[in-house]
């Protein structure tokens, strides 16, 4: 009888507990993947298709579409069964975020060379599409997510090059004249140019790592890089080179504008002296025409006449009058 009432009681608490137990909810900010004996629920036999991976890639991560189950309940499993659940909300991680050492920042090499530290954030959200390479892809999806950023990031870093390719004190940028728009001397030093090309290192970055998603399971939403720091004794000489650049280019600004009020001035002479010549010419140019029309019109005769009586005004004003003779007079 003792037997009988146990028995019974462990299977009354046995089915009790997977009634009671077997009923859950799906919040509205995760989802949910139903598991029978290990083996996740999958629709029919659809394959994630990895995007912004080559074909070698494609094949080695190639995942299962699962059956996700979407905010709401209550739901009911059996006791095989089990719940898997995630949060698809956009998070926000440290760059130096590791789960194997404790850094400040994050090391890289710069193509001059240089050590220097990067710091920033990474924005990321589990890929709703491919829960099958989040929970059972890989170990730490996370962690696999940071790896590859940090290489891809120092991979970067390493090769940097400004866009602009030209060297602030280079021949080309001297001899370009105004018109090609401001020197900036700090360009060359792989550092300065990493400063000044955050947003497209942001940018380059979340390009790279498009494909996370399809390979682990977790979508990059956006880089920010935010610090690039070097040590501070190459901080202190990258200051030291900077300022000289600086002053190298306020000198050149400097000569630039004088020379271009000089030549501004110059410009400006040689007009006043072309007008005052203008000026000048213009009434003897009017005066050989007027006589060339009187003599057309009325003959030698006229034209000695007008020039008699242009001589009267001016035979008044002259206090003295010299008349020269030759041999014959």
């Amino acid at each position: 009888m003792f037997v009988e009432t146990f028995v019974g009681g462990l299977a009354g608490f046995a089915i009790f507990k997977s009634v009671v137990g077997g009923f859950y909810t799906v919040k509205p900010n995760e989802r949910a993947v139903i598991t029978s004996f290990g083996r996740a629920e999958r629709m029919d036999n659809a394959m994630v298709l990895g995007e912004n991976m080559n074909r070698e890639e494609q094949e080695r991560y190639r995942y299962p579409v699962l059956r996700v189950i979407g905010p709401g309940g209550p739901y009911f499993k059996w006791p095989w069964q089990d719940v898997n659940k995630v949060s698809v909300a956009t998070q926000t991680i440290e760059l130096t975020w590791d789960p194997t050492k404790r850094q400040n920042t994050v090391e890289a090499v710069t193509k001059d060379n240089l050590t220097t530290g990067v710091n920033g954030q990474i924005r990321f959200r589990v890929a709703e599409n491919n829960l099958y390479a989040y929970f059972f892809g890989v170990t730490a999806p996370l962690e696999h997510v940071m790896g590859y950023f940090i290489s891809v990031l120092r991979e970067r870093i390493a090769n940097f090059v400004d866009p602009k390719g030209q060297s602030l004190i280079g021949s080309r940028e001297i001899e370009s004249g105004p018109e090609s728009g401001a020197v900036e001397l700090s360009e060359g030093v792989s550092i300065n140019d990493l400063r000044k090309n955050l947003p497209l290192l942001n940018e380059y970055m979340e390009q790279q790592c498009r494909s996370t998603g399809s390979r682990y399971g977790i979508e990059l939403d956006a880089a920010l890089i935010t610090q690039i720091d070097p040590p501070d004794r190459v901080d202190r000489a990258l200051s030291a080179i900077n300022s000289t650049r600086n002053q190298v280019a306020a000198d050149i600004s400097t000569a630039r504008a004088d020379a271009e009020q000089q030549i501004t001035m110059s410009k400006r002479a040689v007009e006043i002296a072309t007008n005052n010549a203008q000026a000048e010419v213009a009434p003897l140019k009017e005066l050989a025409f007027t006589l060339a029309q009187i003599k057309q019109e009325g003959g030698p005769q006229a034209l000695r006449a007008y020039v008699r009586n242009m001589r009267v005004p001016l035979l008044k004003r002259a206090r003295r009058i010299l008349q020269t003779a030759g041999p014959a007079a």
